[in-house]
C-alpha cells in the first residue's frame, strides 16, 4: 500500500472526470480531511482517560502518532529515487581490522561514558512461548536477559566500572519484564526501564483508529508498539536520556536483546572516545556485515544526497529490487547494533530534525479486520546525525535467535559460554556459522523442537543441515558437511544414537545415500 493510495481511491468518487490541478486539490483536502477526523478521532480516545497525570502523557505519545499519520499521508511513492543513490564514499564504512585496542588504563574511564541499551518489546509467540522473547532459555538453561546481564556485570566487575543496562520495553512485555529483574537485584549492574510508545493501529478502509477507548487491555490488538524507531523520542520522554548525560555518560550501544553477538565492543568504543577527544565526535555508528545469500533482505548502507543512510527494502522501487538482493552492488547488511551520542540525539530531537522512514506494516486482524500500522527503524536516523559511519564487523557479532534453527546453533557444541557471551569453538575450520533449515510444521515451536533431540548434534564440522517431516534425533550424533533429512507425510525418521551423518541425504524410508 503507498501512502495515501488507499485513502484517495476510498474517497475518489467514479464518474466526473477532473484536470490536474483540481485533481490535486482533491488530493490536497482528502489529505487534510483524514487528518482533521484522526485527529478527532485520537482526541476522542483521550477523553477516555480519567487520571490527569495519564492524560498528559498520553497526549503528548497522541500528538506524535498524528504526526507520523501526517507524513504518512503526505508521501507518495519510494521514499528513495534510485538513480540518486550515489557510491559509497571512502571512509564511510570502515574495517573492523583497523581499530587498536584500548590501553587497558583507560578501560574503565571509557565504560563510565557508555549506557547499554537492549530493544525489549518483543514477545517469543512466533516460537511458541508465553511472555517476553528475553526470558526464553537459549543456553544452559539460562535466558536471553541472563546473558546480557552476565556480560555488564562481568565488564563492570573486571573494570571496576559502572556500565547501566537499559530495556526498552512494549506494553506487551513491560509487566513480566519488571517481575523477572527483580532477580537481578545482588548483582553489579544497575538495570533501568521505559516504555516505548503505545500506538493504535489504524482500519485500512476508513484510516480511522479500531481503538474506541484507551483501555489497552481490553482489546489488545487494536493496538501495537511502532517498530524501535521509535526509541530516541520515547528514551527522551522517560527522562533517561537527560539524566544519562548528566552523569557525563556520552554515548549508548543499542541492539536487539535477541542478537546474543551483540556485546560491549571495547574497540569501538575507543574509537568512539578518541574521535570525541579530536573535537569532531562520531554521532552515530552503524555496525555492518558482509552479506551473503541468506541475508539478501536486510538493510544495507547507501551514500544518498551527500548523507550515509540506511536504506530498507521496503523503500526499494519494485523494479530495483534484485538490485537491492544483489551481494556484489551492496555487500554489508545492518546488523542493528547501533552506537550514538547522548548529547546529538538530545540535539536532533530539540530542534526537530529526527526524520525516519516510514514503514507500512499491513496486518489482518483475528476477526478479518484489516489494519495498517506505522513503524520506523532505529537505523534509519542516521541521516539526522552528524559524522555518521559504518563499521564492517567480524560476523560473530551478528548471533541473532529468531527460529528454532538459530537455537540449534546457539545451544550446540560450536559455541561456549563465557561471562555470558557465546565463544565460536576453535575447533570450528571456518567463523561462518553452518546454514540450518528445519521444518515448520514440527521444529517451529521451542517445546517440540527440544524434544526431538536427545541432546543437540555435533555440529562443528556441518555446512548445510535441512529436516522436514517427523524427525527425531538420538544422543550423540554429529552431523558432518551437508545433511539432508525428509520424512515424508504419514513416516517417520529417528535417527539412531551415536550415528555419523556425513555428505547424506536422508529419505522418507530412512534410505540413507551419499550427497
Amino acid at each position: 500500500m503507498t501512502s495515501s493510495a488507499a485513502l484517495l481511491k476510498a474517497c475518489v468518487r467514479s464518474g466526473h472526470q477532473r484536470g490536474p490541478s483540481e485533481t490535486r486539490e482533491f488530493h490536497e483536502l482528502t489529505k487534510r480531511d483524514a487528518q482533521i477526523r484522526l485527529e478527532k478521532e485520537l482526541d476522542n480516545l483521550l477523553d477516555t482517560v480519567d487520571d490527569p497525570d495519564r492524560k498528559h502523557e498520553l497526549r503528548n505519545e497522541t500528538s506524535r502518532f498524528a504526526q507520523l499519520f501526517n507524513r504518512f499521508l503526505q508521501e507518495d511513492g519510494p521514499s528513495v529515487s534510485w538513480d540518486k543513490i550515489e557510491k559509497l564514499p571512502e571512509g564511510a564504512v570502515r574495517d573492523y581490522k583497523t581499530l587498536t585496542a584500548p590501553a587497558a588504563s583507560d578501560i574503565k574511564y571509557m565504560l563510565n561514558k557508555l549506557v547499554v541499551i537492549k530493544l525489549n518489546g518483543g514477545l517469543g509467540t512466533s516460537m511458541g512461548c508465553h511472555g517476553p522473547k528475553s526470558v526464553i532459555p537459549v543456553r544452559n538453561d539460562l535466558t536471553f536477559l541472563d546473558l546480557t546481564v552476565q556480560q555488564i556485570e562481568s565488564l563492570n566487575k573486571q573494570y571496576d566500572a559502572d556500565v547501566p543496562l537499559v530495556l526498552m520495553n512494549s506494553f506487551n512485555t513491560d509487566e513480566d519484564t519488571e517481575k523477572v529483574i527483580r532477580k537481578y537485584k545482588g548483582f553489579k549492574v544497575k538495570i533501568y526501564t521505559f516504555n516505548q510508545s503505545c500506538f493504535p493501529r489504524i482500519s485500512r478502509d476508513s484510516l480511522l483508529p479500531v481503538a474506541k477507548d484507551y483501555d489497552v487491555d481490553k482489546y489488545l490488538e487494536a493496538w501495537y508498539p511502532p517498530g524501535h524507531g521509535d526509541f530516541y523520542e520515547s528514551f527522551a520522554q522517560s527522562g533517561l536520556l537527560n539524566q544519562f548525560i548528566s552523569e557525563g555518560r556520552d554515548y549508548c550501544f543499542l541492539s536487539n536483546i535477541d542478537n546474543l553477538g551483540a556485546t560491549v565492543d571495547l574497540n569501538i568504543l575507543n574509537r568512539l572516545i578518541q574521535e570525541q577527544a579530536t573535537g569532531k565526535p562520531l554521532e552515530f555508528v552503524m555496525e555492518v556485515t558482509d552479506k551473503t545469500r541468506a541475508d539478501v533482505k536486510g538493510g544495507t548502507l547507501i551514500q544518498y544526497e551527500n548523507k550515509l543512510r540506511l536504506l530498507e527494502i521496503a523503500q526499494v522501487p519494485p523494479e530495483h529490487v534484485d538490485d537491492f538482493k544483489s551481494v556484489k552492488t551492496f555487500k554489508f547488511f545492518n546488523t542493528n547494533n547501533i552506537w550514538a551520542k547522548l548529547t546529538s540525539i538530545e540535539r536532533i530531537l530539540r530542534e526537530g530534525r529526527l526524520n525516519m522512514e516510514i514503514i507500512v506494516n499491513p496486518k489482518t486482524l483475528e476477526g478479518g479486520l484489516r489494519v495498517v500500522q506505522l513503524e520506523t527503524a532505529v537505523g534509519a536516523a542516521m541521516k539526522c546525525f552528524e559524522g555518521a559511519i559504518g563499521i564492517n564487523v567480524p560476523r560473530d557479532r551478528f548471533l541473532p535467535v529468531k527460529k528454532c534453527s538459530d537455537l540449534l546453533l546457539v545451544m550446540s557444541n560450536l559455541y561456549s559460554l563465557q561471562n555470558g557471551s557465546l565463544i565460536m569453538s576453535p575447533q570450528r575450520m571456518f567463523p561462518t556459522t553452518p546454514l540450518v533449515k528445519l521444518g515448520e510444521n514440527h521444529f517451529s515451536k521451542v517445546k517440540e523442537f527440544l524434544s526431538r533431540f536427545a541432546n543437540i548434534p555435533d555440529i562443528i564440522e556441518l555446512d548445510h543441515l535441512t529436516v522436514s517431516g517427523d524427525v527425531t534425533f538420538g544422543r550423540g550424533v554429529s552431523l558432518r558437511g551437508t545433511v539432508i533429512i525428509i520424512a515424508n507425510h504419514g513416516d517417520r525418521i529417528d535417527i539412531p544414537p551415536g550415528a555419523i551423518l556425513e555428505n547424506k541425504i536422508v529419505s522418507g524410508n530412512m534410505r540413507i545415500l551419499d550427497h
